[in-house]
Order: C-alpha cells, then structure tokens, then sequence
C-alpha cells in the first residue's frame, strides 16, 4: 500500500479507468486520486499524476467480481478491487444539483465536501498554498461554490440510508473573518444532525484553520462536531511561508494553543492534523512535531504528497516509499505508545486512513 500511494497505479485500459468510483481530479485536500481495496484496506492511489503514469504497477480490468490483478512487469503482485459507485450519486435535489456536486465517496464509508470552494488564500497567486486545487473542480463544474446547510442535510440523509455512509468530512476555504471558517462548518452540522437524529447519529469532523477565538471550539463541538481537524500541511516555518505563504501568516504558535484548547472540547485523539510528507521537511523534523502533537492528546495523520496538475508543484516528486517507511514505522508505534489509534477517532481523515497506510503500522 505504501508502494503504491508513493508510486501511483496505471489502469491497463478505459474499462478498468471506468470501474467503481470515479476517480478524482482537482478540489480541494488530496486529489488526481482513485479508491482501491487492498487486503481489506480501501487507500486513494493517485492514477492522474506524472508519477502515476510512470508507475511499475498496473492494474488489469476486473472481472465479473469486481477484482482486479495488479501486475509489476510480467509478476502479479495482489488482488484488489475498487468499491462500487454509491447510489446516491444517481440523485439531484428539486434545483436539478446532482447530488455528487455536493458531496463525494472518499474511501469506502466516508461522505466528504467543501463547503466553501471558494478560499482567500487562494485567490491571491501570491497567497495560494501551491500544492491546492480547490478551485479547478468548480472551474470544471463538478461542484458547486457554496453548499447550503439544507443541501448537505439532504445528501448526507441519502448517503446514509442508501450507502450505508458511517461518517462525514466537513472542510472548506478559508473565507474572510476571524472566525476561518468555523460559522459556516457549525452551521452545516447543526443541519446534517438535524436531518438524521434521532434515528441516524453520523460523527462528523469539521476542518478549517485555527480561528483567532478558541470560544468557537465550544460552538462547534455544540453544533454537532463530533472531531476536528486543524491541517498544518507543513512544519518548517520556513517551508511553510514558501510553500503556502497565506495559510503561513498563521503562525505555528497559534496551531499549537489552538491544538491544546480543541483537544479541552473534543478530547484526546479527536483533534488531528494533515501533514504532507516529501515537501522538504526531515523525518526528523515530522517525528519530532509528531511527538509534540501527540504529547498534546492531537493524532498527526502523516500522508504522502500527491503532485495535482495544474498546481506550481504539478511537477514535484511524490515521496519514495523508503522515506515514506522511515517515517511511518517509528510513528505507528508512537502513536500506539500514545494511546491515540485511528480506530478509536469517531470520524474524519485518521478514521478513514485512506490516503495514507499509517494505520497499518500502528502498533
């Protein structure tokens, strides 16, 4: 798995591109993706990338079942399959939006939107972190800019009751005010949480940047934000203000008080951060905020870079799978050390693991 998420997987013709969820290109987080199950592991492999297109592995088309052999060279490597499209992508709201406008499959079970597709950040060429697409998805028409608390209720009902969905990703851009984003999050839950209970209780994870109040932790906790996630991307400050200069104005410092007054709210493991691996910073330097992170109660979920294209770093290396390794055995046993296991996360990216094979080394 870790191979595979490093190098990405080449699908042998239009009939194996096609199979089981449509692969994903541009938006916002991790993209130029497509879902695979592997030894019972759904994980996003990048199959749109110069890497991928460049990979040693390939998939076959499925057969009848639904499986496919993944090759390297002439040798079959495993058996894997992809999971099948959900039926609630075959629905629209009475305005005629297409239910997959508004929110998507990530992994297996996990309902996943941008709420915002629309960022300050990255608005300003200058300010944009150089490894998003958030808006390549809405320029293309596979989403829509701004979804209403009464249209995520109403998909996230659908994907519940149709697909068995166990639970949901709420992040967004950054709009402006203090707040970055913590209204807009709190209000999407309040109805998502309104539309299913009492019968249905999807955990549900917001994500947005620190917001200058830590009051909104409450709200949102209130709201029925059930974890959340608060992406640093990059720890060396000096990465961070060239790699995203506008996310970078705010400081670590801020991460690290917002961190410890979150995990007060929403308790030990149910605050969790992204960090791209292979943009510049050491193992070292990942390991050591980890195990700051950790010391904190907050799960540092460790996922390897995906170049997307039409981004300025369209063109920089995807991690190895031996730098990946070296990272993600010493952290699997700190996080086990630690007590903070992705299966013990109600809901969000460490729960669903799916890009990323942290979970796996997890001790």
């Amino acid at each position: 798995m870790t191979e595979l998420q490093s190098f990405g997987l080449r699908l042998a013709d239009a009939q194996t591109a096609a199979a089981g969820v449509a692969s994903r290109r541009g938006g916002a987080g991790p993209s130029d993706h497509k879902a695979v199950t592997v030894d019972g592991h759904t994980i996003m492999v990048p199959v749109h990338t110069g890497s991928a297109f460049a990979s040693p592995y390939v998939a076959q088309a499925p057969d009848a079942a639904g499986r496919s052999t993944v090759f390297k060279g002439s040798i079959p490597i495993a058996q894997i399959e992809f999971p099948h499209s959900p039926r609630f992508y075959k629905l629209q709201t009475l305005e005629g939006v297409p239910y997959s406008q508004i929110a998507t499959l990530h992994g297996a079970d996990v309902l996943a939107t941008t709420v915002l597709q629309t960022c300050i950040r990255y608005e300003s060429r200058r300010k944009a972190c150089k490894f998003c697409a958030i808006g390549q998805s809405l320029a293309a028409g596979r989403t829509i800019a701004h979804k209403t608390p009464e249209q995520l209720a109403e998909v996230a009902r659908a994907a519940v009751l149709l697909d068995g969905v166990k639970h949901m990703v709420l992040t967004t851009g950054t709009p402006p005010g203090s707040d970055r984003g913590a209204q807009v999050l709190a209000d999407s839950a309040f109805a998502i949480k309104a539309a299913l209970l009492p019968h249905v209780d999807l955990p549900i994870q917001g994500q947005c940047e620190p917001p200058d109040d830590d009051a909104w932790f409450e709200r949102m906790h209130r709201a029925g934000i059930d974890t959340l996630g608060m992406h640093l991307e990059v720890v060396t400050p000096a990465l961070r203000e060239q790699i995203m200069p506008g996310k970078a104005s705010v400081p670590l410092h801020r991460y690290m008080t917002a961190f410890e007054a979150a995990v007060k709210v929403f308790g030990r493991g149910q605050v969790s951060t992204y960090i791209l691996a292979g943009l510049g910073d050491t193992p070292e330097t990942i390991l050591a905020t980890c195990e700051r992170l950790l010391a904190l109660g907050v799960y540092p979920f460790v996922v390897p870079f995906v170049p997307i294209s039409g981004t300025p770093l369209e063109d920089h290396p995807a991690p190895s799978p031996e730098f990946m390794k070296a990272l993600l055995e010493p952290l699997g046993a700190m996080v086990g050390a630690a007590g903070l296991r992705s299966s013990d996360i109600k809901a969000g990216c460490g729960k669903c693991g799916a890009c990323s094979s942290l979970s796996v080394y997890e001790t």
